[in-house]
């Protein structure tokens, strides 16, 4: 296949399908953006963006909206050239103008390769938390359980000084006292832990330091979430090698609605909690185009690494057509004769897609709004940061103020839903753009049957590629923010191939209204603003 050619997945013979045109009948065609929204409600909501409210309070709130919306009509742009030629995307970002090898890809192509390879490391933390979350339902080790009972009681400890706030003083003089014997409490049972797990190396002048530091991340981890971690990947591999499209759209559709609704809910009922209601200023703080006061640079670092992975990242502007071409909106459509009619159902079904885009846009932008206000609400206002070992047993804390006693089993029953179904949708979406990059890269035929039997192995090991990484770096929230400026490097790339693909790819006639056109450049050069900013914030890092 040479540098510019482009290999449809439309055949003469394929069988075309006119559109529906009622509302509900337009909506029993979706299921492309579900399945889109099903692998975004994961990592970026629950840990990437809960970590920016964490940091930087609700001042960021506007970016992060800004973040869920910007991307859409690029999206668009993307999958109308995806439904209305059949070509899918890797091979059409292929054609795009820059650097290229003949037969062997262009610069987008090359980069998304460097981006996949970031996002299996995102993966492996995204595989790692379902192993946390498991682990802190059943610890498999005695190290384990001793390590959650530390982890528990020192966030009750750290959520106990914010529920203070509205006391009377007499009330304060009794949670100062209960406060206090819980920090002896745990004093005494890090000093066991360490007693029973720390190396033999390990001096008692560095135990002493440890138990006073008041921070179970310094203490030895347990193996628990690792081990939990293996048989969650055998059993995606199997799922995705025997499952197919409707299985995908179903499962995940399913498990990312209930934890969304228990967040929701969750927010609403914060405003009733005098400690934990956020005012009316705070809001419009939020709102009004502000940075974070004290470490404003940490803060700011990971909300534009958090822009590039919330709504639509970058890895999602690449699949999604994937999803389009095996829902059958461009079989639908047909190969273009030139006729009305086909211009007329292709019309049509790019409607169909719209819908499609705009209702997951809404699905998603409203749970990144709830885990960014828990995370402002509640771990700021806390002094909480959920780092590393302990990130998924830090973020149920934001759920007690509301839940009461019902917040830990609640939160991680959602939890593993949401955070499994990124896993199980993403990996399955990798297994199909990783197929097309290789043949853009002339290592396998674009053959439809050669591409069939490529996802299905791809499916298999993927998941077991997450597990190893995991193994290796056992540090879910850092990366799944080395994804996400990976990914917000690559949005302005994928602007300027959305601008190519509507002005010298796409014909005229399927381009939509003029204020698609507006939101268009408009998308576009935020996407250019991200993705330098971020780019000139990790080499900033760098170099300090």
């Amino acid at each position: 296949m040479h540098e510019n050619q482009t290999t449809s997945q439309l055949s003469p013979s394929a069988q075309r399908l006119s559109p529906p045109k009622s509302f509900f009948g337009i909506l029993s065609y979706l299921g492309p953006g579900l399945i889109i929204a099903a692998s975004i409600v994961g990592s970026g909501e629950l840990i990437a963006t809960t970590l920016t409210g964490a940091r930087g309070g609700l001042s960021l709130l506007w970016l992060i909206i800004l973040g869920c919306v910007v991307k859409v009509f690029a999206q668009i742009e993307i999958g109308r050239f995806t439904v209305s030629t059949g070509v899918p995307t890797l091979s059409a970002l292929n054609t795009v103008p820059g650097p290229k090898v003949p037969g062997r890809g262009n610069w987008l192509v090359w980069y998304w390769f460097f981006m996949w390879f970031c996002s299996i490391g995102q993966l492996g933390g995204i595989v790692g938390s379902v192993g946390q979350v498991l682990s802190i339902v059943q610890p498999l080790t005695t190290q384990g359980a001793d390590y959650r009972t530390i982890g528990n009681l020192e966030t009750q400890i750290k959520l106990a000084s914010v529920k203070s706030r509205s006391a009377t003083e007499q009330e304060k003089q009794a949670m100062a006292l209960e406060a206090k014997t819980f920090e002896k409490q745990l004093e005494d049972l890090k000093r066991d832990y360490l007693v029973k797990y720390a190396s033999r190396t390990q001096n008692a002048q560095n135990q002493e330091e440890l138990v006073s530091s008041m921070s179970v991340a310094g203490l030895p981890r347990p193996m628990d979430d690792r081990y939990w971690a293996v048989p969650v990947a055998i059993i995606t591999a199997a799922l995705l090698f025997y499952g197919g499209y409707s299985l995908v759209q179903s499962a995940s559709t399913a498990m990312v609605a209930v934890f969304t609704l228990v967040t929701l809910a969750t927010v609403l009922g914060l405003q009733a909690k005098p400690d934990w209601s956020i005012s009316a200023s705070e809001w419009l703080q939020g709102l009004s185009f502000g940075l974070p006061e004290g470490d404003t640079f940490k803060a700011l670092t990971t909300a534009l690494a958090t822009v590039g992975i919330i709504g639509v990242g970058a890895a999602e502007l690449i699949q999604y057509p994937y999803w389009c071409l095996e829902k059958g909106y461009a079989k639908h459509t047909g190969p273009d004769d030139g006729s009305s009619a086909w211009l007329e159902g292709a019309r049509g079904w790019l409607k169909v897609m719209h819908y499609d885009i705009w209702v997951s846009m809404l699905i998603y932008t409203t749970a990144t709004i709830g885990f960014f206000v828990l995370g402002a609400g509640i771990l700021h206002r806390s002094g909480i940061q959920p780092e590393e070992s302990k990130l998924i047993q830090t973020l149920s804390a934001m759920y007690e103020p509301v839940l009461g006693s019902w917040a830990p089993p609640i939160y991680l029953l959602g939890a593993f839903m949401v955070l499994y179904s990124t896993f199980y949708v993403a990996n399955a979406s990798h297994a199909r753009t990783f197929s097309d990059g290789l043949s853009v890269l002339n290592l396998i035929s674009s053959e439809e049957s050669t591409q069939a039997r490529m996802v299905k192995t791809l499916s298999a090991l993927f998941p077991m590629l997450c597990l190893l990484v995991y193994w290796v770096l056992p540090s879910p929230a850092w990366l799944v923010l080395i994804s996400g400026s990976a990914q917000a490097v690559m949005l302005p790339m994928l602007g300027f191939a959305a601008l190519y693909f509507r002005y010298y790819k796409t014909r005229r006639e399927l381009h939509g209204s003029k204020w698609i056109e507006i939101g268009l450049w408009i998308s576009v050069a935020l996407l250019f603003v991200i993705g330098l900013t971020n780019l000139y914030l990790e080499v900033r890092k760098f170099f300090k």
